[in-house]
């Protein structure tokens, strides 16, 4: 009997051409500005085939790490000034895993800015299906086992998403959604070194206080409970940072 079975795919040359090309940009040892070598000589260098190669640079190019141009060649970005929210895996990625300084004040300071107004939004938006989703997962937040850091930050990410969704802009939950990583990255941390202890009990009440200042309307509330919410977090993070 023939089955129709796809072949495992245990490793993708794509992938390792992609991150090879984000390690030289994002390191500087390929600088902004800088044209690189023609696809064919390019390839060889790197050790892989062109259309491999070819592949991997449409995807930096959707990233904005580096700009096409028919003819004219690849032309090194500045990811600063060019670059989307899909390269930020790629800087976590590039540091290995680990929270660089100034990467994480800056994701600090953009989630302080959107979950503020997304929290305040939710508090004129929110339909009473979605007041009621968020306590629902409040009350499965308060259920878990408090000393696995896994479903937390699974409930975590689910209720700060619940919010934005909540909130009535589109663009809010999309944003969210593009550094999911980086955002579990950052509420795992936090959550492995402080499960099982108050802090637990702290996020939780700053939960259900969120959600009764949704529940009754009140934008400022609701503002003033996020943003202590994710200062609290800060704070323990960078204790252990």
């Amino acid at each position: 009997m023939t089955l129709s079975i796809e072949p495992l795919q245990v490793f993708s040359l794509k992938e390792a051409c992609i991150t090879r090309l984000e390690e030289l940009i994002l390191s500087g040892e390929l600088k902004a500005g800088e044209r690189l070598p023609s696809e064919r000589d390019f390839a060889a260098q790197l050790g892989v085939s062109r259309p491999v190669l070819h592949e991997a640079l449409v995807d930096l190019a959707a990233k904005g790490l580096v700009s096409i141009h028919p003819r004219r060649g690849v032309v090194v970005n500045d990811f600063r000034t060019s670059g989307s929210c899909a390269i930020l895996s790629s800087l976590l990625s590039y540091h290995n895993g680990n929270l660089d300084p100034q990467f994480t004040e800056s994701l600090l300071a953009m989630r302080v800015l959107i979950e503020t107004e997304t929290a305040r939004l939710a508090a004129l938006n929110a339909t009473s299906e979605q007041v009621n989703y968020l306590g629902e997962i409040v009350l499965r937040e308060a259920a878990c086992d408090h000393s696995d850091p896994a479903p937390l930050t699974s409930l975590d990410f689910e209720f700060h998403l619940a919010v934005a969704i909540a909130s009535g802009n589109l663009a809010y939950p999309l944003i969210l959604n593009s550094f999911k990583n980086v955002y579990t990255r950052f509420t795992g941390a936090f959550f492995k070194h402080s499960a099982g202890s108050t802090v637990m009990d702290e996020v939780l009440d700053f939960h259900r206080q969120l959600v009764a200042a949704i529940r009754e309307h009140e934008p400022t509330s609701s503002t003033d409970v996020m943003r202590a919410l994710l200062l609290h977090g800060e704070k323990i993070l960078k204790e252990h940072l």
